[in-house]
């Protein structure tokens, strides 16, 4: 990532799909993963910038106040709606966006925890599971409408849109979401979404003539797939999206190296 930001020399801002920090997320703003599994991973320059973030599932697990809390999420750990402070995620809400008028271009950010195939079954969150269902369901039915008020509001030609999960969760949970995010009569939309530990476009659902795509990396977790990676966003009067990749071997070794610092630990 940071050869590619040299290369490309103006980059705004990195773009985290979520389950930032598995296996259970941050349980407060002083949690130390943010610096073992955050700050102490990519180099200053990335940190310089701001990243636009949301919640993964894995993110909920022990965020006592995200699972359990304000059914609006301001008691979620992660949440922080200073875009200056970027010893942080910027995530203003759970669910949030951003104009960027100079790129002619808005940024859409989703929660749509409640179609994870577990939700709510582990960590603090499997305390209190039933407050912790109704929470994501609500911010499920807020992302959808903040999207399609978006798509109706925005001056902006290009919608950048992103949640955890990538457009193939839509067939089954949300499904209005799927004809909405293909239609290109009022906005250009560019949709990226994750959760799989994979990079690319041929396991997600077409949203075509709009592009989509699942660009999960391995997450400091589990290598699932051949394609680990990124994906950049080149911004001119549309977004070119295409994926930069990593050797797979070096997501196996990070797993190993991870796995046996974890053994010690345990």
């Amino acid at each position: 990532m940071l050869t590619k930001f040299h290369e490309l020399g103006d980059v705004k801002f990195v773009i985290n799909v979520g389950n930032s920090f598995y296996p259970t997320g941050v349980t407060s703003k002083s949690d130390s993963k943010w610096q073992t599994r955050w700050r102490d991973i990519y180099a200053p320059e990335l940190l310089a910038l701001p990243w636009y973030s949301v919640y993964g599932n894995h993110d909920e697990y022990d965020d006592e106040g995200c699972a359990c809390g304000a059914a609006d999420g301001s008691q979620c750990n992660q949440i922080n709606a200073d875009i200056n402070n970027k010893q942080f995620f910027y995530m203003p809400s759970v669910n949030w966006y951003r104009e960027h008028p100079e790129l002619d271009l808005e940024v859409v950010a989703l929660d749509f925890n409640d179609v994870s195939e577990h939700p709510c079954t582990y960590g603090k969150a499997s305390k209190c599971r039933s407050t912790c269902m109704s929470n994501l369901a609500s911010r499920a039915s807020a992302a959808e409408h903040l999207f399609q008020s978006r798509y109706s509001a925005s001056s902006q030609k290009n919608l950048l849109v992103f949640s955890h999960y990538p457009t193939d969760y839509f067939k089954k949970h949300h499904t209005s979401m799927l004809p909405a995010l293909k239609d290109r009569s009022k906005h250009n939309i560019d949709y990226f979404g994750g959760h799989r530990h994979n990079t690319d476009q041929s396991s997600t659902s077409s949203i075509a003539p709009n592009n989509n795509w699942l660009v999960g990396g391995c997450g400091g977790w589990g290598c699932d797939g051949g394609n680990q990676g990124f994906v950049v966003g080149e911004i001119s009067d549309t977004v070119k999206t295409y994926a930069v990749y990593a050797n797979k071997g070096l997501c196996n070794q990070m797993m190993s190296e991870d796995m046996n610092a974890t053994r010690v630990f345990v």
